[in-house]
């Protein structure tokens, strides 16, 4: 007589617990995370700030609600749209992204930030989605039909007349005691390339800084 009555009570504790972890994610938030590696640390020293979180990369949303009770066929499906050195511009599952976080308090240290205005940004996310495959920019050039992880939201995210809703800013590839970080030298020696420093540009520290965004999320 109570097994119903307690299979229909797992089943609702389940889809709320589905809803509540699901919602407060919408296609186009942006969600930046603390990684690990040789090129994060390069990245750190160049655009880290220390009295907040160095975010050295960020990815845009999509979020695709379904439908049921099942715990795991009835809840939203989250993933990321990025441009990584893995595979270029890709999209990868939200579990994905987040296990390449470094750790606070053994949790990925990623943050979800939401646009005040979001007039636009499905077109916005569209765009993105029209360069999937484009590869990863060592050069971190602008114009050249390659895209790093800011890069990609900095050239797809675009108002109505055609304007880029963030910031670009001169370069920095140099350490906080001014010296250029070996990493750096390596990369574009390989290149056959010239350091960009100075040129336009964008990295997820900045855009995390943005005033048109705000906090909506964080995983620790």
């Amino acid at each position: 007589m109570f097994r119903p009555i307690i299979y229909i009570g797992v089943l609702l504790s389940a889809a709320c617990t589905c809803r509540s972890a699901d919602l407060d994610l919408q296609t186009g938030d942006l969600l930046f995370q603390c990684g690990t590696g040789a090129m994060t640390e390069a990245i750190t020293d160049a655009t880290g700030r220390s009295e907040r979180l160095n975010f050295t990369h960020v990815g845009i949303v999509l979020h695709t609600p379904t439908n049921g009770l099942h715990p795991r066929r009835g809840c939203a499906t989250d993933s990321v749209l990025e441009a990584t050195t893995e595979g270029g511009v890709r999209i990868v599952s939200l579990e994905k992204f987040l296990a390449r976080s470094a750790r606070i308090d053994d949790r990925p240290a990623g943050v979800a930030m939401r646009m005040h205005d979001t007039t636009g940004v499905a077109a916005s996310v569209a765009r993105a989605r029209k360069v999937s495959g484009a590869s990863y920019d060592y050069s971190f050039r602008p114009d050249n039909g390659r895209y790093y992880c800011s890069e990609l939201v900095y050239e797809t995210y675009l108002r109505s007349d055609g304007t880029h809703r963030f910031n670009a800013r001169p370069m920095n590839f140099r350490a906080p005691d001014g010296t250029m970080p070996r990493y750096w030298q390596k990369l574009f020696e390989r290149l056959g390339e010239p350091i960009p420093e100075g040129l336009p540009g964008t990295n997820p520290n900045d855009l995390s800084q943005e005033e048109n965004l705000y906090e909506i999320r964080r995983w620790f």
